[in-house]
């Protein structure tokens, strides 16, 4: 991998676009019958694309900024999803408003509860920053289960689409026209979101952002002395993970027209960052691959019934164990892994190295 890395830092920019026309092309190209026929025998492969690997992908490359390059442990992401799910509802049936509207309104009051939950938390380290945003996302979820606004457990239905853009039909898909039978336009329209969001996840972990993340996840300490504003900068990483998350809330919402409050498990979260963690913390080519594997592994062996899931976790423990850096990972990820620090920095996800090793820490003793 480390081969394959140095070509494709060695190669020109021409090759890089054509590969990456390539892959949207690919990506496009997934929710063909034939594909599907060997990807989900069991389920509906354009329906599994949209509504949970999709979906998944862009939740897991939002809570990456988080936790790979800010070195934060969020177990409580599903809150901003739930936001922007819940957003879409309300605005949507009880004001009227359009999905394009509505969409930019989530990621803003996304964001905004990540800067809210972020200010007064972000001061606490490791097990404790995961507790508290535990903690979070158990009060969003609760909150609407006992908010008659929302109809409590019952939920919100008839959530609106999208708008239809044109119908306009391609090989027999019309993929800008919304409705509740055909998923296709949905997965189309997320797939644009997901190009959108790693272009701008990639401009920001090339810049000084992305450079201030890369040291406070290392060092925090070391970073403030530097002179990086760290509280600042860990504060922009929850902001701009959690309006990630809204808009996922908004699409997932939008497309399945009907949401209560147990779409919105802690057990995703957990989901979510077992995605980052298996394909390779920080390395986005990675998360996306241990995104895609989280969600559909489940369900191309659903005919193993109860069984599956047994399978899947012995899978995942047996992964952390021979390959703990994940699947994908980057130099800097497995550098970090070696001097004790897990790939999250020093901040509860110390990992032992023998007495004495080179790169062993305190915490790492």
């Amino acid at each position: 991998m480390d081969a394959l890395g140095d070509r494709w830092v060695a190669a020109p920019g021409w090759a890089r676009w054509v590969v990456y026309v390539l892959l949207i092309i690919g990506a496009l190209l997934l929710p063909s019958d034939t594909i599907g026929s060997f990807m989900s025998p069991h389920t509906d492969w354009s329906t599994l694309l949209t509504d949970q690997i999709a979906i998944m992908v862009l939740l897991a490359i939002g809570l990456n900024v988080v936790v790979g390059q800010a070195g934060l442990l969020d177990l409580g992401f599903v809150a901003f999803y739930a936001i922007g799910g819940y957003a879409m509802a309300i605005f949507g049936t009880k004001f009227g408003w359009s999905f394009w509207e509505i969409i930019l309104l989530a990621i803003l009051l996304s964001a905004l509860s990540g800067i809210t939950l972020g200010s007064p938390t972000l001061r606490l380290r490791g097990d404790y920053l995961a507790i508290v945003t535990l903690g979070f996302g158990e009060i969003v979820r609760i909150t609407a289960n006992n908010t008659d606004y929302v109809n409590g457990p019952r939920g919100v239905q008839a959530i609106p689409h999208p708008p239809n853009l044109s119908e306009f039909e391609i090989f027999g898909v019309q993929p800008l026209k919304y409705g509740l039978l055909d998923a296709r336009p949905y997965y189309y329209l997320l797939v644009a979101l997901i190009v959108l969001v790693i272009i701008f996840v990639k401009r920001l972990e090339n810049s000084r952002v992305g450079r201030s993340w890369a040291a406070i996840r290392e060092d925090e300490d070391a970073a403030e002395l530097m002179g990086v504003p760290t509280f600042k900068f860990k504060l922009a990483a929850f902001a701009i993970g959690a309006a990630i998350g809204g808009a996922g809330g908004v699409m997932y919402a939008s497309k399945v027209s009907s949401i209560n409050p147990e779409n919105f498990p802690f057990l995703l979260s957990a989901t979510v960052l077992a995605a980052v963690v298996l394909g390779g913390s920080g390395n986005l080519p990675g998360v996306i691959l241990g995104a895609f594997l989280v969600a559909w592994l489940p369900e191309r062996f659903r005919g193993l019934a109860d069984y599956r899931v047994l399978a899947f976790g012995a899978a995942l423990v047996l992964m952390m164990a021979l390959r703990p850096e994940g699947l994908l990972p980057s130099r800097r990820r497995k550098a970090e892994l070696k001097e004790g620090t897990g790939g999250m920095g020093s901040m509860g996800a110390e990992v032992a190295t023998p007495t004495g090793a080179p790169g062993a820490t305190e915490g790492g003793k």
